[in-house]
């Protein structure tokens, strides 16, 4: 009898880690659009912006609006999970900063809950463009 080894499903049709790392980087530029727009909050509210506390949120921005670029990166990860310390860190600035930190952490948590749920399942063969359609007899999105 011949016994077949289990079927191993291909990569699928379409890149799903292109549309992640659309959403990192789109978020990442959301979240400096949200430090930028704190500036003026900070300077009249928290008493004023210093050198420090200001040059502080200005590179943080900049970071952020250049780690939009890297998201293909290996190390892109990594450097999201830095700048979410480092916003969190601007509590010092301000504590409606460091909240706007937390609030943004929350939903890159959720955002890295997303990334290891579409890696089960393009393991398992899951993705649509991994699964046999009635249609086409293979993997959807494939024509002969």
């Amino acid at each position: 009898m011949n016994q077949t080894a289990p079927e191993e499903f291909g990569p699928p049709t379409k890149d799903p880690w292109k549309s992640l790392r659309g959403i990192m980087a789109g978020m990442l530029v959301l979240q400096g659009i949200v430090e930028v727009l704190a500036l003026p909050v900070v300077a009249t509210l928290g008493g004023g912006l210093d050198g420090a506390r200001g040059a502080y949120m200005i590179v943080l921005v900049v970071l952020m609006f250049l780690g939009a670029g890297v998201q293909g990166r290996s190390w892109a990860l990594g450097y999201n999970v830095l700048m979410q310390v480092l916003a969190i860190a601007a509590w010092w600035v301000h504590p409606a900063v460091g909240v706007a930190g937390v609030v943004f952490a929350a939903a890159w948590a959720y955002l890295f809950y997303l990334r290891r749920d579409v890696a089960q399942r393009m393991q398992r063969g899951l993705l649509p463009g991994q699964r046999d359609t009635p249609e086409t007899g293979g993997p959807a999105g494939q024509t002969d």
